[in-house]
């Protein structure tokens, strides 16, 4: 039953691809169009099922702000000189030049699909805030608006941190859009860096008021919700694929930490990974072992948020190739076998059963000179095994939020060195490696980490905001020493003038 619950799930979301382009095209023109969309509970539950469809396009999560251009910042795939020529996109990000007739069209569809996004959900709550009453439940109407809030935050945010200042030790101060518009025609206000801080706390503090108690996730473990047997609105199941309370708490911990607000980000942090689910068990748990060793490359079970995406398979991998044992090109991304165990030389001997290391990667792909390169699997598998579960969240995933970055950043604003080692434990025993030495100071703790993102959340899209708020000159694979300008993509000529078109 699960199995075709979820199939249904997915036709459905497929039929309403047409309505959700239809109330996503939010220009002046289509206002009555606006007008029928929320006259009625179903209207808003379409609305919002659009804001996730296009945060999982191609040119936001779906692709360049997860697996290809925002880990060409940080310079996670290989590149050679030649690509200047044979592999133009690949090549000018990952040298940071952004002026070129390359970047600056990519560049340009990943701001305009985030304000596409803005926009959206913009819609969704100015008319929750006119037309709330058609939703006749108070508590489904307070997670609809809880999401929306939190979607505007979660892809503000983003900008804040491709197009804004270093958060810490700026010399270049930049003004971003915060945008509150539900139009193309409207100009958003622009607000430096801690007024944008600012409006971005608001947003997510009220996605945390409106989520809190109101959230299924309150009254069902999540395991009980992805069953799609209890809840009365079938709408609220499958909670790990909607931010829900505790994806929104983990991004409040992933912006504090940004900003560097140590304190909270590390209060956020030990509070969900201290959290209890309804049943009295730990809310949600590291998954690493039971997650890869059944062909689950993307950790789903850990994922406090995921966009459940139905054909990853099929388009992630013709760039990322994946399991197949095929050729890599330069339209393909991959890294050479030296550079994969480069990731692991922090931690000596790992490779030999870290599951990450184990499950993640395959190491078997060629070049045309039949050299052997790595690519990896994490949106990848095998659809003549995957059986009965071929068309299950545990598969068709791009993670968001997940709880082994809840874990880095508990560990990384750990107050002592004993609880900072007590984490790094538990995190380790779930990548099968405990033959490590243990840390001796914090600040040996924190080095690890930067270690560790790369490793754990590589083809995320997280590791040039890391390296953008420890300000790191140089980063591994790059030859150039990075300078601040290179950490602040420009904003596009155009502005948002042209979202949504």
């Amino acid at each position: 039953m699960k199995t075709l619950r979820y199939i249904t799930m997915m036709f459905a979301v497929a039929l309403l691809a047409t309505s959700c382009d239809d109330w996503l095209d939010v220009r002046g023109e289509n206002i009555s169009k606006e007008n029928d969309q929320f006259e009625n509970y179903k209207g808003f539950r379409d609305a919002l099922t659009g804001c996730y469809m296009a945060m999982g396009d191609e040119d936001a999560y779906g692709q360049r702000l997860t697996m290809t251009d925002v880990e060409c910042l940080a310079n996670l795939w290989y590149v050679e000189d030649s690509y200047e020529t044979q592999a133009p996109l690949k090549y000018y990000l990952s040298h940071h030049d952004y002026a070129n007739d390359y970047s600056r069209p990519a560049i340009k569809a990943i701001y305009a699909k985030l304000f596409h996004i803005v926009a959206s959900a913009n819609v969704l709550l100015k008319n929750i805030a006119e037309k709330g009453g058609n939703i006749a439940d108070p508590q489904a109407r307070a997670v609809v608006e809880g999401e929306a809030y939190a979607i505007r935050a979660y892809c503000q945010f983003d900008i804040l941190r491709l197009f804004g200042q270093l958060p810490k030790g700026a010399t270049k101060q930049v003004s971003l859009p915060y945008s509150y518009t539900t139009s193309i025609d409207e100009t958003p206000a622009y607000y430096s860096f801690n007024d944008y801080v600012a409006c971005l706390k608001k947003d997510i503090e009220k996605a945390e008021a409106l989520l809190k108690d109101n959230d299924p996730v309150f009254g069902n473990t999540f395991s009980q919700l992805n069953n799609a047997s209890s809840a009365e609105d079938d709408f609220l199941y499958y909670r790990q694929s909607r931010l829900n309370y505790w994806a929104v708490r983990a991004l409040h911990a992933r912006m504090a930490l940004y900003i560097g607000d140590t304190a909270d980000a590390n209060a956020i942090a030990t509070e969900i990974i201290n959290a209890k689910g309804a049943d009295g068990n730990a809310l949600m748990s590291l998954s690493g072992t039971s997650d890869l060793t059944k062909g689950y490359n993307a950790l789903p079970s850990e994922c406090l948020f995921y966009l459940s995406k139905y054909n990853v398979n099929s388009y992630a991998n013709n760039k990322l190739v994946g399991g197949r044992i095929t050729q890599v090109t330069t339209s393909t991304y991959f890294i050479t076998n030296e550079q994969l165990n480069s990731l692991y030389s922090s931690i000596p001997g790992s490779t030999a059963s870290h599951n990450r290391y184990l499950y993640q990667w395959n190491r078997n792909a060629q070049d045309t000179f039949a050299k052997q390169h790595a690519v990896t699997k994490k949106y990848w598998y095998d659809e003549n095994n995957a059986s009965s579960y071929y068309l299950t969240t545990k598969y068709q995933v791009i993670p968001m939020l997940r709880m082994s970055e809840v874990y880095l950043i508990a560990m990384e604003t750990a107050k002592d060195l004993s609880t900072a080692q007590a984490l790094y434990d538990a995190y380790m025993r779930d990548c099968q490696f405990t033959l490590y030495e243990p840390f001796t100071s914090l600040e040996e703790v924190k080095k690890e980490i930067v270690n560790e993102y790369r490793r754990e959340l590589f083809a995320e899209g997280q590791m040039f905001f890391c390296y953008k708020r420890i300000a790191e000159r140089n980063m591994m694979w790059n030859n150039k020493t990075m300078e601040e300008a290179d950490y602040i993509l420009p904003l596009p000529s155009s502005e948002i003038l042209n979202v949504g078109k």
